[in-house]
């Protein structure tokens, strides 16, 4: 009854979501609609995808942030209520493709490339330049304590933590299930379903011990928190690339070189510091995006 519940509700947000997200419905309507998921990182990227196109083309963008997860995404891409956002490769390849997992990431690149091309008439773009992996995170000070650098170290330890993840992460091909049973991970009791922008907070404060969250999250280095080696490779390559309806691309021919300038501009150091930047020192992201792009010889208005 529990999990029944739980997906009419996500199934009902999914609906209200997309629904959101019509040009009809919102006064900023532009040429483009850039959209993005809902954690900072994404904010970011989202935002700089829009300035990046309004200043090296003629064209408005409508933002539409913290849309939703990936499905709720590829979705409204497929629905045609926006027509870009980033997206990162593993997460469309097992989550979108439902494919087993591949390390290699020029290939999982290519096999993306042609299967978002044929099934869904998705542009997949060049990669921004890093990758965002899951990260398994555990405080510093448990790390040091049970010397642990591995996730194979911590296996150890787990049956007496409680682990606290996302529901997607929870339910995802490439998340906890596989890695579970990769890893033989056991917890005290069943993972909590968190909230991604609590996860951190709740890891500090001793609610949970283990948390899976993003490897460029800039709260990682702030709070004192350790990120666990994936020692047997289990997670697929998750380079940042944007996704763009081919039908925009063919109306609006400037724009695939106008995204194709940020190819590789950003690295995961970089990343990481654009995160801190709006999360640790409370920094407007328009004004972040903006000094980025101009530190890195783009155009920006």
């Amino acid at each position: 009854m529990k999990k029944f519940l739980l997906f009419f509700i996500l199934t009902f947000a999914l609906v209200l979501a997309i629904a959101a997200c019509n040009p009809s419905s919102n006064n900023s309507n532009g040429d483009i609609i850039v959209a993005s998921k809902d954690f900072t990182e994404q904010d970011i990227l989202g935002e700089l995808l829009a300035q990046q196109i309004e200043a090296t083309t003629n064209l408005k963008v409508a933002r539409r942030p913290r849309l939703g997860g990936s499905f709720v995404c590829h979705n409204a891409i497929l629905a045609g209520k926006i027509d870009a956002y980033i997206e990162y490769t593993g997460t469309a390849f097992t989550g979108i493709l439902k494919q087993k997992s591949v390390n290699d990431p020029k290939v999982v690149y290519e096999k993306l490339k042609q299967a978002y091309a044929q099934q869904f008439k998705l542009e997949v773009m060049p990669s921004l330049g890093f990758e965002n992996t899951f990260a398994i995170v555990i405080r510093g000070e448990d790390a040091k304590k049970y010397n642990v650098q591995t996730l194979s170290q911590a296996t150890q330890y787990t049956p007496q933590w409680r682990g606290g993840f996302g529901y997607e992460f929870l339910e995802r091909e490439d998340g906890f299930p596989g890695l579970a049973k990769t890893y033989d991970l056991r917890f005290s009791k069943s993972p909590q379903i968190m909230d991604l922008g609590l996860i951190y907070r709740a890891l500090v404060q001793k609610q949970v011990d283990m948390v899976a969250g993003n490897s460029t999250d800039g709260q990682i280095a702030r709070l004192g928190l350790a990120v666990l080696k994936d020692d047997k490779q289990y997670f697929p390559p998750y380079e940042a690339t944007p996704i763009v309806r081919q039908e925009i691309l063919n109306k609006y021919p400037e724009l695939k070189q106008a995204i194709a300038q940020l190819t590789g501009k950003i690295s995961a150091d970089e990343m990481r510091q654009l995160n801190y930047l709006v999360e640790g020192e409370l920094r407007d992201i328009k004004e972040v995006v903006s000094e980025f792009l101009k530190s890195k010889g783009l155009a920006s208005r």
